[in-house]
């Protein structure tokens, strides 16, 4: 693929990192001496990505800029965006003042929707991916370039995805005939006797260890911004007076999946996810992915 056509690298490292006590996106993994997300761009430039572009917050962005693009492969375009709460239209320039988290995963998305120029590959910047993730959705953009309603997403097991020390937020996958029907947000997943349990909506509901869940690794195409503009809104709309209330990414690509205007490809992860929700987790991570990387 040319690099007019292969496809840009969106971080969403915007969040705050509360259950991890801040600044979660910037912490070095001990033994490795780099970030998640640092492994996971040069992942993306081993499969031939050259274009990336960071949706960071004001706090950590000098840290990024001076300590981890440096360190970056010298080849890439990398581009920075601040995700800022008072990032709405005007007329909810009053909400935005109450708010003082970032408005979630499909906020930050759009933030970075001047500087993507065609199809991205997205992704956040506390999660680790595996280098196959990359390759895979690559190659989708490879075979499926010039149709924008086909999408794609890496997926993986949930049992290979919770956490030991607290419940853990996911988008759990329904796939037909490779395709995904719906992907739907569950919080609080914590381990049960019967598999798993997490809330959706306001409701604790079971949930099937076998299931495919989203760890936000999507292959995107230009149309979802027009959807993400028009959903924002919408949601500011309908939770004008809940200021907690975050604007998820799945939601929106769910609703372009209902209105047959998307079609996104289901690809079981080949590689392990690895993330780091709680601190206390940091060494056990990193431990597990220099065993991945170096053997």
């Amino acid at each position: 693929m040319t690099n007019a056509i292969l496809p840009t690298l969106v971080v969403l490292a915007g969040g705050l990192g509360t259950r991890f006590g801040g600044g979660k996106q910037i912490a070095e993994l001990p033994k490795i001496g780099k970030t998640i997300m640092e492994l996971s761009i040069i992942d993306a430039h081993n499969a031939g990505i050259r274009h990336v572009v960071l949706v960071v917050n004001k706090n950590v962005r000098p840290i990024i800029e001076s300590r981890i693009l440096p360190r970056l492969p010298a080849n890439l375009n990398v581009e920075l965006v601040n995700q800022s709460v008072d990032e709405v239209p005007s007329r909810f320039a009053s909400l935005a003042a109450q708010r003082q988290k970032p408005w979630g995963t499909g906020h930050a998305l759009l933030c970075a929707k001047p500087y993507v120029p065609n199809n991205a590959v997205v992704i956040t910047a506390d999660d680790y991916y595996g280098p196959h993730a990359y390759v895979q959705l690559v190659e989708h953009f490879c075979k499926e370039d010039h149709d924008t309603s086909k999408m794609a997403i890496v997926a993986y097991p949930l049992r290979l995805t919770m956490s030991d020390v607290g419940g853990v937020n996911r988008g759990i996958c329904t796939v037909s005939n490779h395709n995904l029907s719906s992907v739907q947000e569950y919080t609080d997943i914590k381990c049960a006797e019967n598999g798993f349990i997490g809330v959706h909506g306001t409701q604790l509901k079971q949930i099937d260890e076998s299931v495919l869940v989203s760890m936000t690794c999507w292959g995107i195409t230009k149309p979802l911004f027009t959807h993400l503009e028009q959903q924002f809104e919408r949601f500011l709309e309908c939770h004008d007076s809940d200021v907690k209330k975050e604007y998820y990414l799945p939601d929106c690509i769910q609703h372009m999946i209902n209105l047959e205007q998307a079609i996104v490809r289901v690809y079981p992860a080949r590689d392990r996810w690895f993330g780091v929700t709680y601190k206390e987790e940091i060494d056990s991570v990193a431990g597990k992915i220099h065993e991945l990387r170096h053997g």
